[in-house]
């Protein structure tokens, strides 16, 4: 079965072909990062009118690159929450037109339990050896951790009460003075030859002993004020980051690191405890999990309670259509589909947000 996926949540407009859910025969993914550079995070209307101008040809190269056409397709499937509503509804108009032009299902994928796929794509892993598992979507818009008993079965255990890690690491970029995005170039710093990863101790929060919420905020402010000073009066700081020499600004990149890292790992832990009857593996996704320490920690976590790690090869740690296409396909496996009046929505669905 040939699938079209779509993706369309946030800054990177995407189509993919995959086969019976896990063989990606195409997967095209055109980002927005120059025309969000200069203002250091994503402008939902310039990344609706992004998508919009791009949506066509993303599709149609990701049909030819997939030596198939478009009566090919047995099924669109389309993410249509959580994200950007603008953006989601560029994807979602775009895929409701083909499905209906084609003939065929349309089926509508949860962004985050799509993340938690695409750990699965183009590998030949049984499900009954992935589920139960610990689930833990990390990117710039989210980070929470479930249970997932299959995967569109999932119950939430825990997310951010503030900023998303990914949203941490542009935050802390942006106080250093680095570009956006700023998890790549924190992570580039890091792994210098000489980065000192203990050049500050940065705080770690841990919410209770026995919370499984993420709170990344003081850490942020903790750098904040390292870099540049306790603002004094009308929050005027001492100095910038121009301050920062080159040696001292990777120091403190390695640092945030460690302890955003550390952080991250410690209520993946927690939640194997919590959780009691052991799950078989942990499934790690989104933009952050390309993250080279949180890849590295959270395999020696994962080898301590001899589990499985599932962690998406690096061109789908970040939104792409294959893992929208994977999900679909699992989701028409199980008999589910929608019709037009599939509808694009910026929040969580119930069952994955546990609201």
């Amino acid at each position: 079965m040939l699938i079209l996926g779509i993706e369309s949540s946030c800054d990177e407009t995407a189509a993919a072909v995959v086969e019976d859910g896990r063989r990606v025969r195409s997967s095209v993914v055109a980002g927005q990062h120059e025309i969000h550079e200069e203002y250091g995070g994503v402008v939902p209307e310039l990344a609706s009118r992004a998508h919009a101008e791009r949506i066509t040809g993303v599709i149609t190269r990701a049909i030819d690159e997939a030596g198939c056409g478009l009566g090919d397709l047995d099924a669109v499937a389309v993410g249509h929450r959580p994200g950007l509503i603008g953006a989601l509804l560029v994807g979602v108009s775009a895929a409701k037109a083909l499905a209906w032009s084609l003939g065929v299902p349309l089926v509508g994928v949860d962004h985050l339990r799509a993340h938690l796929w695409a750990g699965l794509l183009d590998t030949e892993v049984e499900l009954g050896d992935v589920f139960p598992a610990l689930g833990l979507v990390i990117s710039g818009g989210h980070t929470a951790m479930f249970r997932c008993e299959s995967p569109t079965q999932l119950v939430r255990l825990g997310g951010t009460i503030d900023d998303a890690v990914g949203e941490a690491y542009d935050k802390a970029a942006a106080i250093l003075g680095l570009g956006h995005p700023g998890g790549p170039t924190i992570d580039r710093l890091a792994q210098e030859e000489n980065a000192n990863d203990r050049a500050v101790e940065l705080p770690v929060s841990r919410l209770g002993r026995e919370s499984l919420d993420f709170s990344f905020s003081g850490l942020k402010t903790a750098l904040l004020y390292e870099v540049r000073g306790v603002p004094g009066p009308g929050g005027v700081f001492e100095r910038t980051s121009d301050a920062l020499n080159d040696e001292r600004r990777r120091d403190l990149a390695a640092s945030f690191q460690r302890v955003a890292s550390k952080a991250v790992v410690l209520k993946m832990e927690r939640a194997l405890d919590a959780i009691g009857d052991t799950p078989r593996s942990i499934l790690v996704g989104g933009g952050v999990s390309a993250n080279s320490r949180i890849r590295r920690e959270s395999l020696v976590l994962a080898e301590k309670h001899n589990l499985k790690l599932i962690l998406p090869e690096m061109r789908f740690c970040v939104d792409n259509a294959a893992m929208i296409a994977g999900l679909g396909h699992y989701r028409l496996a199980m008999g589910e589909q929608d019709d037009l009046t599939l509808r694009a929505s910026p929040s969580m669905s119930p069952a994955t947000s546990g609201c």
